[in-house]
């Protein structure tokens, strides 16, 4: 029997829904979702395997324009992505307009890489609506197959999938076989309290934030953990721990709970606020950080 194995990269721009279609498709929460933009920081892999498949998902940050440092990173995980793919999603969705980021879009029509464009979030509007951009985007993208869908209702989600496979390429896999995601344990619970930073702060705050996991201690039944959360002004940190430290201590209770479903045992954390003054632009705290 043959076994079929390749990267699927999913580019686009932000607030798409790159990051719900990811989970869809791999049946787990890998890519934190929030409503705002720049959520997705790095390039996060999401591994799903079969008898006779291995399906590498990543998930690539959304297409902008760098204003710093960190978002020249950021653009380079997708323009990396254009170059490395066995099969590109091109996410989009009801919303946005067939001719934001064109310079991207023919970079992606130029790919050599087959290129499914999947339009998200059909669930928000009407069916003639839905089929008329069905209908411009097959014009600009003449080669690419077009799939509507809805991630929330997992709506075509099967037939992306199977869509993904009948492109697959003939390949060993590339990853054990009981592989779920390239990265590690402290990585999650990092990308855990970013995303409640991001659900609970306004303006600038999320933007300005880095959480860091200093210690990670396992046990049979309780993990043990000290994280930092970095910022880059000190008029930041009085704002991420609130009155009385109300604010953090409603980051750390919700942070739990999710990584107690995550890691499917009890856990203790302890959040501590640190400044990094203009970390985004400094290259050797995005290296720190893992960004280089």
């Amino acid at each position: 029997m043959e076994h079929k194995s390749g990267f699927v990269n999913i580019i686009g721009n932000p607030n798409v829904g790159k990051s719900t279609i990811m989970n869809a498709l791999v049946g787990e929460k890998i890519s934190i979702i929030t409503s705002k933009s720049q959520t997705t920081r790095h390039r996060i892999l999401g591994i799903v395997n079969g008898d006779d498949f291995q399906i590498v998902y990543s998930d690539t940050p959304g297409v902008i324009k760098p204003n710093y440092k960190l978002q020249k990173t950021m653009v380079s995980y997708s323009e990396q992505a254009l170059e490395d793919a066995d099969i590109l999603l091109y996410i989009t969705d009801v919303y946005e307009t067939t001719d934001k980021n064109e310079e991207f879009l023919e970079k992606v029509k130029n790919s050599k890489a087959p290129v499914i464009l999947v339009v998200n979030k059909i669930d928000l509007s009407d069916q003639d609506t839905v089929l008329e951009m069905q209908d411009s985007w097959q014009k600009i993208m003449p080669n690419a197959e077009i799939i509507l869908t809805s991630a929330l209702t997992g709506f075509n989600i099967e037939k992306l999938l199977n869509s993904i496979l009948d492109k697959l390429p003939i390949a060993p896999p590339y990853y054990p076989k009981d592989s779920l995601t390239d990265k590690t344990e402290r990585f999650f619970v990092e990308e855990i309290i970013r995303e409640k930073i991001l659900l609970y702060y306004k303006k600038e705050i999320p933007y300005s934030v880095q959480a860091i996991v200093e210690e990670f201690h396992e046990d049979e039944k309780i993990i043990r953990m000290r994280a930092i959360i970095y910022v880059e002004r000190e008029s930041q940190k009085p704002i991420i721990i609130g009155n009385k430290g109300r604010a953090i201590k409603r980051v750390g209770i919700e942070a739990r709970q999710d990584m107690e479903k995550f890691f499917g045992k009890q856990v203790h954390i302890e959040l501590y606020v640190k400044v990094s003054k203009d970390w985004r632009n400094n290259d050797r705290q995005l290296t720190n950080f893992g960004y280089n």
